[in-house]
């Protein structure tokens, strides 16, 4: 893809989100020229959508966007990797080695994956939750977490499974709601509005609702980085 240029049941606003510190936003891709993202999850998980959602926020603030899509993306459980990076000029649409500035995890066991991306600096963005793998036995959140901290001290674990499920009654939303979280808080050099628009016009119509109130939902969150 190339390029130049629900807070709880219940009604969601379609006025446009404010979002005081824009300034730092553009401060971000000031003293940065590109912007990367690995995310990582599992089939079934909604990264292609989430990665669709990225590159048309990118795109409608005038940044160059290249997107990727890799490993298992028809298989359901399997293991799902996509890469998208914004900037100025970007040229290749695979993050390097060590050069993500984000890592977003759908699933704790699939961020150790993402872990070839990171240097010190790398934000870890995980989504609390576990896929079963056959035929194995899971590792422990500790043991996960010990692991990904010997690559960035940047960690940041959210159930946001659990959320959706409890505030929205689908927790298939988790990846949306992780998006829009890092959006509002900075985490990536996006505006929310963007995010907003972009999922409005990407997310099928009998799906926008609860994507609109997962975006909603994460504009409230009480968790800190």
């Amino acid at each position: 893809m190339n390029s130049k240029n629900q807070a709880k049941r219940g009604r969601v606003s379609d006025s446009p989100v404010r979002n005081p510190a824009s300034k730092n936003l553009c401060e971000i891709m000031a003293n940065k020229k590109e912007f990367n993202i690995v995310i990582v999850g599992t089939g079934g998980q909604g990264l292609i959508t989430l990665l669709r959602i990225l590159a048309e926020a990118a795109m409608s603030e005038g940044y160059d966007v290249k997107t990727s899509e890799l490993h298992g993306l028809s298989q359901r459980g399997g293991s799902v990797e996509v890469h998208i990076r914004f900037g100025e000029d970007i040229f290749s649409p695979l993050v390097a080695q060590a050069s993500a500035d984000l890592i977003l995890g759908l699933e704790m066991q699939e961020c150790l994956k993402g872990a070839y991306f990171s240097n010190s600096k790398t934000t870890f963005l995980i989504n609390k939750f576990f896929v079963p793998i056959l035929g194995q036995e899971s590792l422990s959140e500790r043991d996960i977490l010990k692991q990904l901290k010997k690559f960035s001290k940047n960690i940041l674990v959210i159930p946001g499974a659990d959320i959706c499920q409890k505030e929205l009654g689908s927790n298939v939303v988790a990846g949306v709601y992780l998006l829009s979280y890092a959006c509002f808080k900075e985490i990536i050099p996006l505006k929310p509005n963007s995010i907003l628009k972009a999922i409005k016009k990407i997310v099928p119509e009998r799906y926008l609702d609860l994507n609109k109130k997962t975006f909603n939902l994460a504009s409230h969150s009480k968790i800190h980085t």
